[in-house]
């Protein structure tokens, strides 16, 4: 552009006829795509951060520094629901997060590092950053706590929507804001030369009268004679509706929802169909994720040996069910003699009681095999 600058420096007027602001790129609105992240990926980690760790070896729960760290207080700075909010967080977002174990037995989440991958090693991890400290050490695969979400971040792969969405959302407010605009023009006779100084002081008394339009209840100012004022637009054209605006944004949020597989009911709070929602929700979003995590745990909390033993590190959030609600449907699992009542608590995330009788089975329904010719009665 070295010949258009010169042509512009010698003529003041044909730059400002030759505005060169209309070549800036339409502003995205990067809230519109934090909106839609925020409102999503927080509506998984508040359900995520419910979860209770447990524990088990020999059937029973352990009340132990891993039971004190997955519950209560993971670090000196962060509560056991922060920090796994900030974790699901991280995952999901970033497609990856990674924790290590301080020496002082504090899990952090680290804010960066630098994978280094190995065929037939395991991995290593090095300049593991958390906050503003770097440690110099580096760290093994095994050593540490490592989700991947997907192949690809989910920033990056919404990004051409995130821009589309944008723009029309961008032009959208333009052209609302334009349609009620109060426009007018002011002409002024006057017979003094209009210079860089003159065009300063009268722009100044321009200013300041429309300043007191806008704000001022009541504007007394000056009736000059050689000084008129007409309206263009009062402000009152049709634009683009607060509805329609709304139904954008919203749009936005579902499309993410789907990807995230949030059923769009849950995230908007809808009340319509929410059992339904909740148990699609479970199963295809709250679940996968859970179990990631469950065997990131298993795998680098216990050893291969307490694992085939029967040790487990189990997680119970929205997936556990209610007894309460499912009172029918135990008594049935008992009274058929399919399960005993111990294996019926562990389905509904209970422990198991150390009552024998609680591992009989229990048939108190009058069933028989189905090639009996035993009457009812006999």
């Amino acid at each position: 552009m070295g010949w258009l600058d010169k042509v512009l420096r010698r003529n003041s007027e044909l730059e400002s006829l030759f505005d060169l602001d209309l070549y800036d790129e339409t502003n995205h609105r990067a809230y519109l795509k934090h909106m839609a992240l925020e409102t999503c990926i927080n509506f998984i980690g508040r359900t995520i951060s419910q979860s209770d760790f447990r524990v088990m070896k020999d059937g029973k729960r352990q009340i132990d520094d891993w039971h004190y760290l997955l519950n209560v207080r993971p670090n000196t700075d962060q509560t056991a629901t922060d920090f796994w909010q900030s974790f699901v967080y991280r995952l999901i977002n970033e497609n990856e997060v990674l924790v290590i174990l301080t020496n002082n037995n504090d899990l952090l989440i680290a804010d960066d590092f630098d994978r280094v991958e190995y065929a037939v090693y395991p991995d290593i991890f090095r300049n593991v950053t958390v906050k503003d400290y770097t440690f110099q050490r580096t760290f093994q695969m095994d050593e540490v706590i490592y989700l991947t979400y997907n192949n690809e971040k989910l920033t990056k792969f919404m990004k051409g929507m995130f821009d589309d969405f944008g723009d029309l959302f961008s032009r959208m407010i333009e052209i609302s804001m334009r349609n009620h605009q109060i426009r007018g023009t002011v002409g002024v006779d006057t017979t003094q030369k209009l210079d860089t100084e003159n065009q300063g002081r009268l722009q100044n008394f321009i200013d300041k009268l429309f300043t007191s339009f806008r704000k001022n209840t009541v504007a007394l100012v000056p009736k000059l004679k050689g000084f008129e004022y007409d309206e263009v637009a009062k402000g009152d054209g049709k634009g683009q509706s607060i509805e329609e605006i709304t139904k954008l944004k919203r749009s936005l949020v579902d499309d993410l929802a789907n990807i995230l597989g949030i059923p769009i009911a849950l995230v908007h709070g809808e009340l319509s169909d929410y059992e339904t929602s909740i148990k699609a929700y479970v199963r295809f979003c709250n679940s996968p994720i859970l179990r990631k995590i469950k065997n990131e745990l298993n795998a680098k909390i216990l050893t291969k040996e307490d694992y085939l033993k029967g040790d487990r590190i189990d997680v119970f959030g929205l997936t556990e069910r209610d007894l309460v609600e499912n009172a029918e449907s135990v008594d049935k699992l008992v009274a058929s003699g399919a399960f005993t009542r111990n294996e019926v608590r562990e389905l509904f995330g209970k422990e198991r009681s150390d009552d024998p009788e609680l591992d009989k089975f229990v048939i108190t329904k009058n069933y028989q095999s189905a090639n009996s010719s035993e009457g009812g009665d006999n």
